[in-house]
């Protein structure tokens, strides 16, 4: 392991890439210490310790640790996120959009410019509900000042701002850096948020060895059922037919198509958080303190409920939309292949389908106590609270194992590359030198 890193370092392209994604993304944690301006610079530490439950967790992890804090940068990636998320979407629903998505580069690049268009508009209606839901209730934010139009209109531009310049930041990293930089920002957001967590038990004169262990037990547990989750699949196998051209006889071989337990991902969780978010605040703002605490106690039967059949559904939903039997059915019978014991077409698709549904009932129950562990959490261990139980809850280790797992993809990708190219370089390459001079 460490020759391997000594390795990527000694790559001058690399290394230049790694650089680079550590001062960007520092850059971008440097926005959290930049007030937004006629705000308190003091955190909102109450409005952080509230949002250990799962619905505010999934925001403060997407938006970077700062959903209740007065930072320019407090919505994060979070919007940028949401307007691909709704392309992606679009992409399969709309004939035109999936239409310019086959275009190759050039569509690509059309839906690209689209989705931070639309970001402009989602920060707007975010910094909305910041504004309604946490600076115009929360006293003491406003460092004196009222709560009037103006002050509104400040905040409201400064957090469409600084989510655009978190976009901007992720975009660079994307292309100056390494892997994805909407993903990485997201898992810099969580890992930040640890330190100060850990600190705060430390502080508190609780028994800090024994919470850390319990900590890191539980922490070891959820990462070895993540990882297991996330590389498990079913298999159907594909049989490819046989041609004969001449002598010779081409394809007959037998291949896999690989469904996933869990090939949502965090999609399911971020929908269902964004739905209950929505409710809560709007039930609040009209004075239906019931229904607004139904939306808002984690640890209510109502709100479980509730929460894991919303996850149960998009999970089915993000699934069918994204995955289609009927498609897949129709170019295995166009390449001549088919999986043994089924005939090719309706009953290829059937059978595809059957077997969709069947993994994604896994994955929906995986998604939903994973969902679900924070609220348990927090409930019967005091002392993790909290940012460190929302990240016991297994959201925040999925998208942090799932980040981790393609950044080592592709460093090793980039290794890879070196290595090939250094050998033909200095082995094949030299001796082939050396033969020409000699014969000339």
């Amino acid at each position: 392991m460490i020759q391997k890193f000594r390795q990527l370092l000694g790559v001058p392209e690399t290394r230049d890439k790694i650089v680079t994604t550590l001062l960007l993304l520092l850059a971008y944690r440097a926005g959290f210490h930049i007030p937004i301006p006629g705000t308190s610079p003091e955190f909102l530490r109450e409005a952080s310790e509230s949002a250990a439950s799962t619905v505010f967790g999934v925001m403060n992890a997407f938006s970077g640790g700062a959903i209740g804090q007065t930072a320019i940068f407090s919505l994060g990636i979070m919007p940028y996120i949401s307007a691909s998320i709704i392309f992606s979407v679009l992409g399969k629903v709309s004939p035109a959009i999936e239409a310019i998505q086959k275009e190759g580069a050039s569509g690509q690049k059309k839906i690209n410019q689209w989705t931070r268009l639309a970001t402009v508009p989602i920060c707007l209606i975010q910094a909305l509900f910041v504004w309604f839901g946490v600076f115009s209730t929360t006293p003491n934010i406003l460092a004196g000042n009222a709560p009037t139009a103006g002050m509104a209109l400040v905040v409201i531009l400064s957090l469409t701002a600084g989510a655009l310049l978190v976009m901007w930041i992720g975009e660079l990293i994307t292309e100056h850096g390494i892997g994805n930089g909407a993903s990485l920002i997201i898992m810099g957001g969580i890992i930040s948020s640890m330190p100060s967590a850990l600190y705060g038990i430390f502080k508190s004169g609780q028994d800090f060895y024994g919470t850390v262990l319990t900590l890191v037990s539980i922490w070891i547990a959820i990462v070895v059922v993540v990882v297991y989750m996330q590389k498990g699949e079913r298999r159907i196998p594909i049989q490819y037919a046989r041609l004969t051209r001449g002598r010779r006889v081409y394809g007959g071989q037998k291949h896999f198509l690989p469904l996933k337990i869990n090939m949502a991902g965090v999609m399911p969780i971020i929908f269902a958080s964004a739905l209950f978010m929505i409710p809560g605040v709007l039930f609040s703002l009209l004075g239906f303190t019931y229904l607004s605490n139904v939306f808002q106690t984690s640890n209510g039967f109502t709100y479980v409920t509730l929460y894991l059949l919303m996850v149960f559904w998009f999970c089915f939903f993000w699934n069918n939309l994204m995955f289609q039997p009927t498609e897949i059915a129709d170019n295995l019978r166009e390449h001549g292949s088919f999986i043994p014991g089924i005939r090719p077409g309706v009953r290829t698709a059937d059978y595809i389908k059957g077997s969709l549904k069947r993994i994604t009932l896994a994955g929906a129950a995986f998604l939903a106590l994973i969902a679900v562990i924070p609220n348990f959490v927090t409930a019967n261990i005091p002392e993790l609270r909290g940012s460190l139980a929302y990240f016991l809850g297994g959201t925040s280790v999925l998208i942090v194992v799932g980040v981790a797992m393609d950044m080592v993809d592709k460093l090793n990708s980039q290794l890879t590359m070196h290595n090939y190219e250094g050998f033909t370089k200095s082995g094949g390459g030299a001796a082939w030198a050396k033969r020409g001079k000699k014969s000339s």
